[in-house]
C-alpha cells in the first residue's frame, strides 16, 4: 500500500525530474535553432576582423597578435600551407582535424564546424572542447596564407552562456509550479470530498458518498470516514429510539401512579382494594427507582474509568450467594439452575462485577420458559476465567443478537412486550466487563435459549 508520504515524495521528484528533462530538451531545441547559428556567426566575423586585421597589417608579427588575441578568452590554431600547426590560448581536449577542412580553408573557404558539429544534446554541441568544432577562415600575412580555426574557451563561453542558463531556469520553474498545481490538486481533491462529507456530517446528514478509492492514509481516512458516518447515523437512531421508550417507560408509571392515586382519593374504596392500589404505586415507583438507578450507573461508567475500586475476591462465592437470593424467584417459574463453579479469585471491581451476574441472571429468569433450566459454568485458563450462562428461553433472532449490546437498544417484538425491561442492562454488562478487560459475547438460538459468555482476566 502506497502511503500518502510516498505519494508526495514520488510526486515532488517526478515534477523535478520531468521539469527538468522537459525544460532541457525545451532549451536545446532553442540552442539548436537560435543561439547556435548566432554563436556560429558571431565567432565567425571575430575571426574574420582578425584576419582582416593581420592582412592590414603585415608588419606585425602574426603569432604574437593571435597569442595576445586568446588570451582575451579563445583557442586558436594556425597551420601554414606546409600543413604545420600552432596552438594559442587553453589547450583543446581533442585535437583532430581532417587535412580535407585544413586544406578547404587554405584555399579560401570558411569552415563551420560550431553550426555543424553534432548536436546530439546542447552541452555536448556548445562545450566540446574539440578542434573540430571551431571556426576555420583562411588568413593572408605578408603573402602567406594560413588557416585559423578559433572558438571562445569554457570560461568565456560560460559568460555567455547566461542567456541560455537563464531560460532553462524559467522554462524548470514554470513547468515545476504548473505541474505542482496539478499534481496538488490531485492530492487536496479527496482531502476536500471529506471536508464537503465533513459539514454534510455536522448537519446532520449522515448518508453521505466518498469515491475516494486510493490505497493510502486519505483512503483509510475515507473508509474509517464512512464507517463513522453509518454508526453516528445508527446511534442517532438509537438515541431516537430511546427517548421514545424511555419516554413511555417513564410515562407509563407515572400515569399508573396518577390513575391509582385518584382512586385512593374515593372513600368509598374497600380497605382490601386500597391495599391493592398502594402495593401497585408501590410496585411502580420501583420501577422507576430502577430505570434511574441503571441511567446513573451508565452515566457514571461513561464519565470517568477509574470509577472502578479493584479488590481481590471469590468470584464462585459471589455467584452462590447470588443463586441463593434468587431460588425464590426461580420456584416460582419451576426453573431448574445447575452450576459448576470453581474456587478462583481475581482481582476487580466486587460491587460492578456482581451487577454483571445479578443481570444476567435475571434476565435468564426473565426470559425463560416455565420449567425450564439454567446452568452457570466457569472455567479457567493461567491468566483468565470463563462464566457462562446458558438458559433455555425464547432466545434471540439475528437482529437482536447483532444489538443486543447497544446501548439502550431493546427488542420490541410481540414476545417480549409483556416483559418489563428498560433495554439498559445488558449495556450495563458490557461496559463494566470492557472496563475490566474483559470480553462478553452471545449465542443464541430463537425459541431455543441464550449462552451469555464472559470472560475476565484474573488480574
Amino acid at each position: 500500500m502506497k502511503t500518502l508520504y510516498v505519494k508526495f515524495v514520488v510526486v515532488t521528484i517526478g515534477i523535478m525530474l520531468f521539469s527538468g528533462i522537459i525544460s532541457f530538451l525545451i532549451s536545446n531545441t532553442y540552442y539548436q535553432h537560435k543561439l547556435k547559428p548566432q554563436n556560429d556567426q558571431k565567432i565567425t566575423n571575430f575571426a574574420q576582423s582578425i584576419a582582416s586585421f593581420a592582412e592590414e597589417h603585415p608588419y606585425i608579427d602574426l603569432r604574437d597578435y593571435l597569442q595576445n588575441v586568446s588570451s582575451l578568452g579563445y583557442q586558436m590554431y594556425l597551420v601554414d600551407e606546409s600543413g604545420e600547426g600552432t596552438f594559442f590560448g587553453a589547450a583543446f581536449r581533442d585535437e583532430s582535424i581532417s587535412i580535407t577542412v585544413k586544406e578547404e580553408v587554405l584555399d579560401g573557404n570558411v569552415y563551420h564546424g560550431i553550426l555543424h558539429f553534432p548536436g546530439e544534446t546542447f552541452v555536448t554541441g556548445f562545450f566540446a572542447n574539440e578542434l573540430r568544432n571551431t571556426i576555420g577562415i583562411p588568413i593572408t600575412h605578408n603573402g602567406n596564407n594560413y588557416a585559423l580555426f578559433i572558438r571562445p574557451d569554457i570560461k568565456l563561453l560560460f559568460n555567455e552562456m547566461h542567456l541560455l542558463f537563464a531560460w532553462l531556469l524559467l522554462f524548470t520553474i514554470v513547468l515545476s509550479t504548473i505541474m505542482v498545481v496539478i499534481s496538488t490538486k490531485y492530492l487536496v481533491k479527496p482531502i476536500s470530498k471529506l471536508t464537503r462529507a465533513t459539514k454534510s456530517l455536522s448537519e446532520g446528514k449522515f448518508n453521505v458518498e466518498l469515491d475516494v478509492a486510493s490505497n493510502d492514509e486519505l483512503g483509510e481516512l475515507s473508509n474509517s470516514f464512512l464507517t463513522m458516518a453509518t454508526k453516528l447515523e445508527q446511534m442517532d437512531d438509537v438515541r431516537k429510539e430511546f427517548i421514545s421508550n424511555i419516554s413511555h417507560d417513564i410515562q407509563s408509571p407515572l400515569s399508573n401512579i396518577k390513575g391509582y392515586i385518584n382512586l385512593l382519593e374515593n372513600e368509598s374504596i374497600t380497605s382490601k382494594d386500597r391495599a391493592q392500589y398502594v402495593s401497585i404505586i408501590n410496585d411502580e415507583i420501583k420501577r422507576l427507582s430502577t430505570l434511574t438507578k441503571q441511567l446513573l450507573l451508565l452515566a457514571s461508567l461513561d464519565r470517568n474509568e477509574d470509577i472502578l475500586k479493584r479488590k481481590t475476591f471469590n468470584v464462585s462465592e459471589q455467584l452462590k450467594e447470588l443463586v441463593r437470593n434468587y431460588q425464590w424467584l426461580m420456584s416460582e417459574k419451576d426453573i431448574m439452575l445447575s452450576y459448576s463453579l470453581l474456587d478462583v479469585e481475581i482481582n476487580g471491581d466486587a460491587s460492578l462485577l456482581h451487577t454483571v451476574w445479578d443481570n444476567l441472571l435475571t434476565n435468564a429468569i426473565k426470559y425463560n420458559k416455565q420449567n425450564g433450566s439454567i446452568e452457570i459454568t466457569m472455567e479457567k485458563s493461567e491468566d483468565s476465567i470463563v462464566v457462562t450462562f446458558a438458559d433455555t428461553g425464547i432466545g434471540l433472532n439475528l437482529k437482536e443478537k447483532e444489538r443486543i449490546f447497544d446501548r439502550f437498544y431493546r427488542a420490541d417484538t410481540a414476545r417480549t412486550r409483556t416483559i418489563e425491561g428498560t433495554g439498559l442492562g445488558l449495556s450495563i454488562v458490557w461496559t463494566i466487563v470492557h472496563l475490566h478487560n474483559g470480553d462478553v459475547q452471545v449465542t443464541s438460538t430463537e425459541g431455543k435459549g441464550s449462552t451469555f459468555i464472559v470472560k475476565l482476566p484474573i488480574k
